[in-house]
């Protein structure tokens, strides 16, 4: 256990910690330069594509140091995205030091300071590393200031690396060895495992990712999970090279993989601690929590027979992400779904497009939403995920809406452009404070529901990119929201309700009827496309009938004769009206997304 040493990579969004793992992985040998590509630990090719890390990834290193010690180093590449923070603090948990990343030319932002706190929560060692050196913009002595002040290390202990050149690599490994303490445990204790990630592979089951506190565990051995009381055999032990390498026995200290043959996804939790079943531990590992959804959205098939299809794909995705939660719902306009529960808008669209992809499942996703909760006027409180639970006005008496605290970072020139951003957004003002002279930071309080739809892609747009946004929840409170519906022919499309502050929906209804009214087909029979608040329409568009010209024949001759068709024609298409059926199209869901675009 001496020459063990377990450590992971935190950063904020782009500061390059891939890029950094692929030079240490190519310094170590441990993949070898044919195999090696950009990004080698990320292995899903949407991760790729969009150059973000959405998983977690642990592999091991075999390192001889300088003193001719062989020492084995776990790394684990972690999420830079605020979506992704429960992924980083899973894997904060599996380590005892980590690797600050921090870019010389962007200096420190939101995402690094809230990652930096979860590594302190936990107890890491930090080793501040300045990333990009060999760029033009590098600003050096400005970041290492930053870092000095931020943690309070010396200028020397900060180590300046380049993840695409190479430079200060060795450095790296050489402050991984010596500073980060080998991992603490007794080999013959009973067994205490922390499960950190599982991944579903449909030859073997259920593949669980660990890292051992105490004890050793055997293949051959009885094993039960603490949370779900589950028991099991293991069939394969090993370790997490480039691809997984068994091995006889995994001991105290190491990180490796655990194959049990468990063909059902809810039977694992990530966070769970694994003992042996007739020796088990004395206590299960403290400091994992269940993980809460911030935004909700239904899902729901194209096809309603592809509904039970939609459930094994979402229980396998859930095995590969645990922070996506879903229960089952029907709708009026979409038949039987899911509802969803995800970590933040980019969470959502990374799931939905890996159903896509991985599962090859199209789907319809709603509106999505966050979490209220609704007092009625006989006290009792009611939890609300989908704005059709809310109560009718005659019995609300108030609704609650969550808070965040917000921190967002960025250039002073900025400050104006983006203070308007957050004040059309209801937020409070709180804090401003220069972090250097050509950086500040400002601290909002905002609610969640003004954030979800597009407030992170308009926050990168006035700031050409430069500011970094952070946010954790903060309290409930009372808020004037309303819950507006869409009505099709008087019908309630309820995919397209949402709940809104008062002040804003009438102009959210007026947009969302004009984008409906682009998108939804001219049918034979007229269309009324109204936006409701309870029984008060507040906005309307008509989508005119498709009409054929029955008065063409009619030469001249009397005028009765042509109003006699028209008034045909006219019963005709009430009584279309009557039995008509609108058929919204995929996109007219999809729009209510991009309503400011």
């Amino acid at each position: 256990m001496e020459n063990i040493r377990n450590f992971c990579i935190i950063a904020h969004i782009d500061h390059g910690k891939s890029t950094l793992a692929d030079r240490l992985l190519e310094v170590t040998k441990t993949v070898s330069a044919r195999d090696l590509q950009a990004q080698t630990l990320d292995d899903m090719d949407l991760e790729r594509e969009r150059g973000i890390t959405i998983k977690s990834h642990a592999i091991q290193m075999d390192y001889t140091h300088t003193d001719g010690k062989p020492y084995i180093l776990n790394l684990i590449d972690t999420p830079g995205h605020v979506d992704f923070s429960y992924e980083v603090s899973r894997s904060l948990a599996a380590c005892e030091g980590a690797l600050l990343l921090v870019d010389a030319a962007q200096g420190i932002q939101a995402q690094t300071i809230s990652n930096l706190y979860l590594a302190i929560e936990n107890g890491l060692e930090i080793i501040p590393v300045i990333n990009k050196i060999d760029m033009d913009g590098a600003m050096i002595e400005e970041v290492t200031d930053q870092i000095v002040d931020l943690i309070g290390c010396k200028a020397e202990d900060i180590i300046l690396a380049s993840g695409k050149t190479g430079i200060g690599i060795e450095n790296i490994l050489d402050a991984v060895i010596k500073r980060i303490p080998a991992p603490k445990g007794d080999k013959n204790a009973p067994l205490q495992a922390l499960v950190f990630d599982s991944v579903f592979n449909q030859f073997r089951g259920v593949i669980a990712y660990v890292r051992i506190l105490n004890g050793t565990l055997k293949k051959g051995d009885r094993v039960k999970f603490v949370a779900t009381e589950k028991t099991y055999e293991v069939d394969e032990v090993g370790i997490l090279k480039m691809n997984l390498t068994p091995k006889s026995e995994i001991s105290a200290g190491d990180v490796g993989y655990i194959i049990t043959g468990i063909k059902v996804s809810k039977e694992i939790k990530v966070g769970d601690t694994l003992t042996h079943l007739h020796n088990p531990c004395k206590q299960a590992i403290k400091g994992f929590e269940d993980v809460k959804p911030m935004v909700f959205a239904g899902i729901y098939p194209i096809d309603n027979d592809d509904f039970e299809e939609l459930r094994d794909s979402l229980e396998k995705l859930q095995l590969n992400d645990a922070s996506l939660v879903w229960e089952p719902e029907t709708s009026l306009a979409l038949g039987f779904g899911f509802r969803c529960g995800f970590l933040g808008l980019l969470h959502l669209e990374i799931v939905q497009e890996r159903l896509e992809r991985e599962y090859d499942m199209t789907i319809i996703t709603t509106v999505p939403n966050v979490t209220y909760y609704a007092y009625q006027k006989d006290g009792t409180k009611l939890t609300v995920n989908n704005p059709s639970d809310l109560p009718e006005p005659t019995i609300l008496n108030y609704v609650e809406e969550p808070f965040i605290k917000a921190q967002i970072i960025t250039k002073p020139e900025y400050i104006g452009s983006i203070m308007k951003l957050c004040m059309d957004k209801r937020a409070i003002l709180k804090n401003q404070v220069y972090l250097t002279p050509t950086k500040i930071e400002i601290q909002f309080e905002m609610p969640l529901a003004e954030i979800v739809f597009d407030f992170y892609d308009q926050l990168k747009s006035i700031s050409k990119g430069y500011a970094s946004f952070d946010y954790h929840m903060h309290d409930f409170r009372e808020s004037d929201l309303v819950r507006l519906d869409i009505k099709l022919n008087g019908e309630n499309v309820d995919a397209f309700s949402a709940l809104i502050h008062r002040s804003k929906a009438y102009s959210f209804g007026s947009r969302l009827c004009e984008k409906l009214k682009e998108l939804i087909p001219r049918q034979q029979f007229l269309i009324a496309i109204q936006a409701a608040i309870g029984a008060k329409i507040i906005a309307r568009e008509t989508i005119s009938a498709m009409r054929k010209d029955v008065t063409a024949k009619c030469y001249g001759g009397d005028i009765s004769r042509k109003r006699k068709l028209l008034e045909k024609q006219k019963k005709g298409k009430k009584r279309m009206r009557q039995v008509g059926n609108v058929e919204v199209p995929q996109e007219a869901f999809m729009a209510v997304l991009k309503l400011n675009d």
